[in-house]
């Protein structure tokens, strides 16, 4: 699914140039569930950024279902993220204008999906992340852990087989962060792939495999039993 070669993230101001990503080479498969970790500032966040699409790598190459688009322009990335890439934010990412019906409906419009189809889904999601009885609240109506329960139903409604999460507990308790990550689990062994970013180790240990980054540069990786699952 996912294969990076000597990837390379470099931002340059007038004053300093500051390397993110620093020679990266990482293989994901489909149906893996990866936790990334490290010091702030190490890349994580960038390499999410480079993985979901968002941003282009400065050199190296970056093989996306088998398509090389480390050069590829934001629509031709935005193209390529309709339907198959959802993303999870620490921030949750609600729209606060939106109801949770209409939140999670967004990815939807974007696809194009007809009214019928769209209510389906919509509801198929939300009750997946048993909020149907939310579905006409707003996001400020919520708890942070429904909050984020709603953004994992807008990650998941137009089938996403990809699901990139930036500290998706960092806003949360521990109760509801727990919660947040056995969704995420759940929704890993039904198939969907997940990668991960994380401070927490005791999140990290839902994944199946652990990448430890320093300095943008990939030091250590090892593969667990997820335990918690």
């Amino acid at each position: 699914m996912i294969k990076t070669k000597n990837l390379k993230k470099i931002y340059t101001t007038d004053e300093v140039e500051t390397t993110a990503l620093d020679n990266v080479n990482l293989q994901i498969k489909e149906g893996e569930f990866c936790a990334i970790m490290g010091p702030s500032g190490c890349g994580k966040s960038t390499l999410l950024n480079v993985l979901g699409l968002l941003d282009n790598p400065t050199e190296g190459e970056y093989y996306f279902y088998e398509d090389e688009v480390s050069d590829y322009s934001e629509r031709a990335r935005a193209r390529l993220r309709k339907g198959r890439v959802g993303f999870v934010f620490q921030s949750f990412n609600l729209i606060d204008e939106l109801t949770v019906f209409e939140n999670v409906e967004l990815p939807l419009l974007y696809l194009g999906t007809s009214t019928n189809k769209r209510k389906q889904k919509v509801e198929e999601a939300l009750d997946r992340m048993n909020m149907m009885h939310r579905r006409n609240h707003f996001p400020q109506q919520l708890s942070g852990g429904q909050q984020q329960r709603v953004a994992i139903a807008r990650a998941v409604v137009a089938d996403a087989s990809l699901i990139l999460a930036d500290e998706p507990t960092g806003n949360l308790d521990s109760d509801h962060g727990d919660e947040v990550m056995k969704l995420l689990a759940e929704l890993n062994e039904q198939g969907t792939t997940i990668v991960m970013v994380t401070h927490s180790p005791y999140d990290a240990d839902y994944a199946r495999r652990v990448i430890h980054l320093f300095d943008g540069s990939i030091v250590t990786e090892k593969m667990q039993q997820g335990f918690h699952v």
